[in-house]
């Protein structure tokens, strides 16, 4: 698949947010492939195991996923063959390559009633069908035995799909007064962040000697928590998107509890994540959520 001897590294879910970002960052790291869906399509596991017999990648990078997270309450199968089978498969293929994996899933995988910031090992209880779905996902990821990096990350949005900001961005335009939730509180995280870390990890690896590089992967298997620093209430990240964005016209954002705005699925009212593991192992250290978004709508004009 590649003329170069660069390592082959296989994105998946090149058109989302993570994944658009991804095959940007790792350029560079190896010779990065990210076929389109009609090509590998999660939702169907003979499509995934014919892409990877194909391909034949040195490393597995699955930022793929359902995330419509209202939507999966009704479309239960679509999310669980996306969110949950899908990674099973494409870690036993990665078993049997013999290559890592890197997974990404979520802070829905929690019930949101801790008070503090949630660690890898506390106990998941998801509210919603994605959330579950995820949470099947990293199981099956788990016991296929092969090295794996699942980095939960938590309210992502970028310059790419549907996501908080731009949908504040657009509503901003088109209203004088918006209701946003106040009661839930978490960490907003930009995709390039969890791309430029991504990267980072990778580069590290990259950087052992390819006798020792397998033994890497499996001496850091395991769970890690991937998010902004700093933590916010959806009310307090639209305030910030406007200030940041227009602060001459920024509409006026009125705090509602959850209860005020139902939704098909439930949302956990605390989907703060400690980074703590991930700086202990990698050494790197999310930017904080403002900074970030700062960042972000500076490169408006790029979008």
């Amino acid at each position: 698949m590649s003329d170069s001897n660069q390592p082959i590294i296989l994105v998946t879910g090149a058109s989302g947010q993570v994944g658009f970002e991804l095959v940007r960052t790792l350029q560079g790291l190896g010779t990065v492939i990210a076929p389109r869906r009609d090509a590998l399509d999660l939702a169907d596991a003979r499509s995934i195991e014919a892409a990877l017999d194909e391909i034949r990648p040195a490393l597995i990078v699955n930022p793929g996923a359902y995330t419509a997270v209202d939507q999966a309450e009704s479309d239960v199968d679509t999310a669980m063959r996306v969110n949950a089978h899908a990674p099973g498969v494409l870690a036993a293929a990665a078993h049997a390559m013999g290559v890592p994996l890197i997974h990404y899933s979520t802070d829905y995988v929690f019930d949101g009633t801790k008070q503090g910031a949630y660690e890898e090992d506390d106990a998941p209880g998801p509210l919603n069908v994605y959330g579950a779905s995820k949470l099947a996902g990293e199981r099956a990821i788990e016991q296929a035995g092969a090295a794996h990096l699942i980095l939960r990350t938590s309210w992502v949005y970028g310059a790419r799909g549907r996501n908080f900001m731009k949908t504040m961005l657009r509503l901003g335009e088109e209203r004088d007064e918006l209701r946003i939730v106040d009661d839930q509180r978490g960490a907003p995280t930009w995709s390039r962040t969890i791309a430029t870390l991504t990267a980072h990890i990778v580069a590290q690896a990259m950087a052992v000697a390819p006798e020792a590089r397998a033994q890497w992967w499996f001496a850091r298997s395991g769970t890690y928590h991937l998010s902004a620093s700093g933590e916010a209430s959806w009310a307090e990240f639209a305030r910030a998107i406007f200030e940041l964005a227009s602060p001459e016209k920024a509409p006026k954002v009125v705090p509602i509890s959850a209860s005020e705005y139902p939704t098909p699925a439930r949302r956990p009212a605390n989907s703060r994540l400690s980074n703590a593991k991930l700086a202990a192992a990698f050494g790197i250290r999310p930017p904080h959520w403002r900074d970030a978004l700062s960042l972000c709508l500076q490169d408006r004009q790029a979008w």
